[in-house]
């Protein structure tokens, strides 16, 4: 428990430093891209604007972790960090269409536009700085913690470096070949990569959701991890699932049938202090007990080993 006890606070504290530092950056961007006349400028503040509201989300996620298991949620509210993921990426996605539809607007309407101003490039290497410093951030708490929510969310930032870097390529080409109209079509692949990212954290929140894993490798960890454990044999009905970067373990062993309870509970004992050693961040065990030659192998629910072969 207090592994789950720090991860929260340093999710909580992670997600009002990201929730700051995207307010100033935003913003800086809107204000300067309204004064400039730059849309790209203009886009990229309105998707760091998203990135204000992903950390308000956050911090609101971190505070609904705390809460302990209950009879109506009693695997505790670990999964809210999913829900979480799977809300940021609507929202990503939302802002993008709108870049789109801007970008477009400002391309095919045949408007002449004026050149934006120079003070467009300054504040674009502000944002390219600031945001490689909170994705950098983001990224190593995200792995410390194993947190699908801060990973997903140092993603987007990294994405936003990309996205100001081209906004900054754009208004370099728009000033040399004196073409506001390469503006807006920065502004435009903008909205592609805003897109792009906001499907990727979609579909990345999907195997939590689903009751899957991402790394299938820890099924092979915990067969060998049996395979030491003397007594216990044909582990089988295997069932991982993942939340909150811990794995909830369920499965089935066979052992003889002449032992008593007391070492047939010894048996189960053993492999699941077995497996607490070969894999990491365990929430839960959970090892049932059969007599052996007892398996039904036609069990809808489960992993055995000739489904990893």
């Amino acid at each position: 428990m207090k592994r789950v006890s720090n991860k929260e606070k340093i999710l909580l504290r992670t997600s009002w430093i990201s929730t700051v530092g995207n307010m100033l950056l935003s913003a800086a961007k809107i204000a300067i891209g309204l004064f400039s006349g730059s849309l790209a400028v203009l886009g990229d503040g309105i998707d760091s604007a998203t990135d204000v509201l992903i950390s308000i989300v956050m911090v609101c996620t971190a505070n609904i972790m705390k809460r302990p298991p209950d009879p109506k949620y009693v695997f505790g509210y670990e999964k809210a960090e999913g829900i979480a993921t799977k809300i940021l990426s609507l929202v990503i996605f939302y802002a993008g269409v709108q870049m789109l539809i801007s970008s477009g607007k400002a391309i095919f309407s045949g408007e002449v536009r004026e050149l934006p101003g120079m003070l467009a490039i300054y504040v674009t290497l502000f944002s390219i700085a600031g945001k490689f410093g909170l994705a950098w951030y983001q990224f190593r708490q995200g792995k410390r913690i194993n947190s699908s929510m801060l990973k997903a969310n140092a993603v987007n930032m990294r994405n936003d470096v990309l996205i100001s870097t081209a906004v900054l390529v754009g208004l370099v080409f728009t000033f040399i070949l004196n073409l506001p109209i390469l503006d807006a079509v920065t502004g435009l692949i903008v909205s592609f990569f805003i897109l792009k990212s906001s499907v990727e954290i979609f579909m990345e929140s999907n195997t939590e959701l689903m009751d899957g894993v991402k790394d299938t490798s820890v099924y092979n960890r915990l067969f060998e991890a049996i395979d030491g454990v003397k007594g216990a044999q044909n582990p089988h009905r295997v069932r991982i699932r993942q939340f909150g970067g811990l794995y909830a373990i369920s499965l089935d062993i066979e052992a003889d049938e002449n032992i008593t309870l007391r070492e047939a509970h010894n048996i189960a004992d053993a492999v699941e202090n077995s497996i607490r050693k070969s894999i990491e961040n365990i929430y839960d065990i959970v090892v049932h007990v059969e007599p052996q030659g007892r398996h039904n192998s036609h069990e809808k629910y489960g992993v055995d080993r000739k489904m990893l072969d």
